[in-house]
């Protein structure tokens, strides 16, 4: 893997997460290392515990985290703190694949060390694969994809009052 690809999977539908855990699964397949961070999310997906069991060093947020916009000013210094703690984490364990779940939220929400992510994915290692998810990206992130896509929610359950159930969106 002379070259490593910025991955981003991006917009308002459904499977973001769901592509990037795919290509991780895939990456493992193939005997490569993956470090994970999930941002803004409480590490209770259900993908994780046979990511975990695969190979896959997982950083994620813990249970009871708040949507940002809940967050009081205290509670966002909090999470920037321990998001930003567990990429220097992430970065400090050598990997083929950095997946970054969420890091278009937490970008946008301001909670993680901007420079810091934004180094990751423009500094990372020759042939390292840096896979970004989420909503609204930067423009830096769009400018750095290699591989670009966006999922574009033309129909949701949500919609027909139906909620989040386990093992298919969480």
């Amino acid at each position: 893997m002379a070259h490593g690809v910025v991955h981003l999977y991006y917009g308002d539908g459904k499977g973001k997460t769901t592509a990037a855990m795919g290509l991780t699964l895939r990456a493992l397949g193939q005997g490569l290392v993956v470090n994970l961070v999930q941002f803004m999310k409480d590490g209770r997906s259900g993908e994780l515990a046979l990511l975990r069991r695969a190979g896959t060093r997982v950083w994620a947020g813990k249970p009871g985290m708040k949507f940002p916009s809940k967050m009081s000013a205290e509670e966002s210094e909090a999470i920037k703190i321990m998001q930003t703690k567990q990429l220097r984490e992430a970065l400090d364990c050598p990997c083929d694949m950095l997946v970054l779940d969420e890091a278009c939220s937490a970008w946008r929400w301001e909670l993680v060390e901007r420079a810091l992510l934004k180094e990751a994915v423009l500094s990372r290692p020759l042939g390292r694969e840096v896979v970004l998810t989420g909503r609204e990206p930067a423009q830096w992130m769009l400018d750095a994809a290699g591989y670009l896509t966006q999922m574009r929610c033309e129909k949701h359950s949500y919609r027909q009052g139906i909620t989040a159930r386990k093992g298919i969106e969480f």
